[in-house]
Formats: structure tokens, sequence, C-alpha cells
């Protein structure tokens, strides 16, 4: 069995997490080269072990410090036998538009939303998805029994090609273009035919936004897309890599001198937009600072669809447990329906595939951590039609951005979060809050614990996170003193 990566004497314990989402851990020590060398080459042995030459194309998000994770990832493929496409610095939803094309797998080096320090792989892989016989051209997030296997693959230590073996290595430059320009495309149809004509006519739709990139992935596509349909203005859109200020797009890392709520009123911009470092998550500002937040994401980007539609009744939004009820409110307005899963993207996109193989009409899949997919385009959490969505809607509107969210149906979304040893340590945690609230509120355990309190017009769950050492505690409730209150009522639980 391999060894893993040792600690530093007197440095607290990093932690490397293996899961449905992937790999990450703390670069240069619980994630080294030789770490992600391994798990790439487990994921090229698994794809050569199903009967493939496989061909598998890479990036990564961009963060500082990630250049030889990505070189050791290229050299893990290339070694068990895979040919290898490099399209370096590019998003996570640029590689997902990228691997609708003929490949058998992606690897994306990249840590998502965590700190400056974190890095990892993220993989997708074509064929079956879900639990549907129906098999896809592309490449998208696995179900967690294919990852599972790869993990158990990653601990055995993979298995080395032949030199005769050893296949192509290409870079794509394009990546990124190809896949503004078709989100884009799509938008653009959504226009009402006086946003089409200013358009036309001026190169833009009349709209002014600002963007916060982080300085890394999301700025490639973002910038382009958003001078392209309308008025940009970029915020920490450098190339650096260094981000200035924790990545995860949340009100308090956005408030603040120099911050996204205070710059889109400043420059009396329509809109702000915030990716997290891979730019698979968005969060929305209106015009007036204030901060809208990642569960307006998936809400705002299903009412432009819903919108759209010829004929709503029987469509289907499919989101997870852990998402606002906005989005079941939204869609009895329209006579769809909604679908919820266990969280995490490849229970959504498994989900949304078997419907779609069964000829349901699925508009949209999403999460309320601010990712948005749209099958027009692929199967990936993708933070730039979430803001071709969102233009979409305001053009339609023709209002400001503030009065379309007013609008929607309102609740209180309370998230917390408590660190914890390990994934596992959360299952007494789960069961006290599933005994405790048992006889008052629908009960759900696919996830860690919902419990859906009808007569209140409320929810909490707790869950082990995927990605992090940490439970997360969620309520939702007509007010934020009710969520707090039932997250009070969890928390003395598990004390």
């Amino acid at each position: 069995m391999p060894k893993e990566a040792k600690q530093t004497e007197n440095q607290p314990p990093a932690p490397l997490m293996l899961g449905v989402s992937g790999m990450r851990g703390i670069t240069g020590r619980s994630l080294t080269p030789e770490v992600a060398l391994r798990y790439a080459a487990a994921f090229g042995t698994f794809l050569c072990g199903q009967g493939r030459s496989p061909h598998v194309i890479i990036g990564r998000d961009g963060r500082r410090g990630g250049e030889a994770i990505y070189e050791a990832a290229v050299a893990g493929l290339l070694g068990s036998g895979c040919s290898v496409t490099r399209l370096g610095v590019a998003s996570t939803p640029t590689i997902g538009y990228a691997a609708m094309g003929e490949v058998d797998g992606a690897v994306i080096v990249t840590a998502s939303h965590n700190p400056q320090e974190w890095n990892g792989l993220k993989l997708l892989i074509a064929g079956v998805a879900g639990n549907s016989e129906t098999e896809f051209d592309f490449a998208c997030a696995p179900p967690a029994e294919l990852a599972q296997q790869i993990i158990e693959r990653y601990h055995d230590g993979p298995s080395w090609a032949e030199p005769a073996a050893f296949r192509p290595l290409e870079d794509e430059p394009d990546a990124s273009y190809d896949h503004w320009v078709n989100v884009a495309g799509h938008v653009l149809t959504m226009l009402p035919e006086e946003a089409q004509q200013r358009w036309g006519e001026h190169g833009a739709i009349g709209l002014r936004c600002v963007l916060d990139a982080v300085n890394s992935s999301g700025a490639l596509v973002g910038v382009p897309f958003l001078d392209y349909l309308a008025n940009v203005i970029p915020l920490n859109c450098s190339p650096s890599g260094v981000f200035p200020h924790t990545p995860e797009p949340t009100k308090e890392n956005l408030s603040g001198k120099g911050g996204l709520c205070t710059v889109v009123p400043g420059v009396s911009a329509d809109a702000g937009f915030a990716q997290d470092p891979d730019a698979d998550r968005l969060a929305i500002v209106d015009e007036t600072g204030r901060y809208i937040g990642e569960e307006y994401t998936f809400v705002l980007a299903a009412l432009a669809l819903l919108e759209a539609e010829e004929d709503t009744e029987g469509a289907v939004l499919v989101t997870n447990l852990s998402t606002s009820r906005m989005i079941d409110d939204l869609a009895e307005r329209f006579g769809a329906r909604v679908e919820r899963t266990p969280v995490g993207e490849a229970h959504v996109v498994g989900r949304m595939l078997e419907l779609l193989a069964d000829d349901k009409n699925v508009v949209l899949g999403g999460e309320g951590n601010g990712g948005v997919i749209w099958p027009a385009v692929s199967f990936v959490r993708d933070s730039i039609v979430g803001m071709g969505l969102t233009l979409a809607l305001m053009a339609r509107h023709d209002k400001p951005l503030s009065q379309i969210v007013d609008s929607l149906p309102s609740y209180a979304i309370v998230k917390r979060k408590q660190d914890i040893p390990s994934k596992d340590a959360a299952k007494p945690a789960i069961d006290a809050v599933a005994n405790a609230f048992k006889d008052r509120g629908r009960v759900d355990l696919q996830d860690g614990v919902r419990v859906d309190l009808d007569d209140q017009r409320a929810w909490l769950s707790l869950r082990a996170s995927n990605t992090e050492p940490i439970v997360r505690l969620i309520a939702e409730a007509p007010t934020e003193a009710a969520a707090n209150a039932l997250l009070d009522e969890v928390q003395k639980l598990l004390s």
C-alpha cells in the first residue's frame, strides 16, 4: 500500500479527503505531487480496465501552487496508458463543456472554494450515470460506486503501462473561448426582441455588471462572456492565482472596502457576480450592493428558463436536499415539479440523466451553493450559465434586479458548520437529530438527516461534508429568528 505524505513536526494534521467529489488536501503536506500522480494514474488505470484506449482532458483552476500538482497528474495519466489533452488554466465548467466531445474522462485540478493552501483533483467520466441503463457519450461526475472503485484502485496502487503503450500528449488553447461562445449563443436566443436589437446595434444589451473572479480561472471565460453580452467591470480578474479574499463567495467575503458589495453601487452597475476559484459556483449582488447570495442563483436561473418554456406542465427541476424551498414554490407556480437528491453534483447529474433517458423534460439542475447545470450546455455546474440566464431574465423584465428578487418567494436560510475529526463521526449527531424530530416532521435519511416541518413552512438538515472535515447545519424558515431557533435546538443536541 502506498505511503501518504508525512506531516511536518509541530504542524496540525493535514487531511487528505477522498470521496465522490474527488480528492482534496493541503498542497505540500497531505497533497503532494506524488499523491496527485498516483491518484491520476489510478483513474487512468481504471479507465484502461474498462476496455478503452482512454483519451482524458485535464485543466486546473489557476490557483498559485497548482502547477506541480497539475503536471504530476498529467504524468500519472500518461504513465497509466491514457492519451492526454492539456487545457492549462481553465474553469471547471469549461472542462465540463470540453468533455461533451469524444473523451473518456477529465481531471480538474482544483480545490473549488477551499482556501489558497488547498488543492485537489476532481474527476469526470463518460458512460453510464446514476441508475440509468442509457450510455452517454460525454463525461460528468461519476456515480458513487464508480468513485469508490477509483479510490480503491488508488489505495491498491496503479498499473503502469509499457513504454510501447504510451500515448499522445496534446494542448488545446481554445477551450475557454469555445465554452463561453456556446453559452452566449444559447442566451441570445432567450432575449426579448428589444434586447436583441440593442445587442445587434451596440454589441451590448444595455446592462452593466461587475465580475469578481477571485484572480482565478473564471476570469478567462467570465470577462469575455460578459463583455460580449453587456458591459463588464473586472474586479479581481488577474491571472495571478493569488486570492484577494477568502475565495468562497459568501456575504462576509464579498463585503467591506473594495468588496463586490461596495463596488457594484459605487460604479452604478446593474448586478455583481462572484465566482469561486474554479467558477462552478456563482453568487449575485444586486444594484444596491445587497448580497442576494448563492441560494437565489439556482432560483433566478430556473425562473429565466421556465418563463421561456412554451409548456411547463410536467417540467422537472433537479436539486439536492440542502437547497431552499423557494425552488418548490417556483415550480408550483409553473406546474413543474422538483426532484431532490443527496448533496453532490454527481447525484444531481445522475438523476437528471435518468429522467432524460425516460424522456422527461428536465429544464435545469442545480444546488443551493450557487451551482447551475443547464442540459443545453453541459452536465457540470456552470457560473457562466448562471450569469447568462440572470442577464436574460433582467433583460426580459426590464426592471432592477432587486425588484425581480423581491418578487420571489422569500425565506430565511441559515447555515452553520462544526468541525469533526472524520465523516463517520457525524453519525451519532445524525441519529440524535432524527430521533428528536421524528414526531414533529418528515424525516429523510438519504443524506445525513433532513426534517421537513410543514406546519412551520420550515426544514432543517445536518450532514457531513464531502469536501471538508465538518458537519453542515442548515435551517430554513419564514424568518431568520425561526431558522436560528431550529439550529440552536440542533446544536444543543450535538453538545
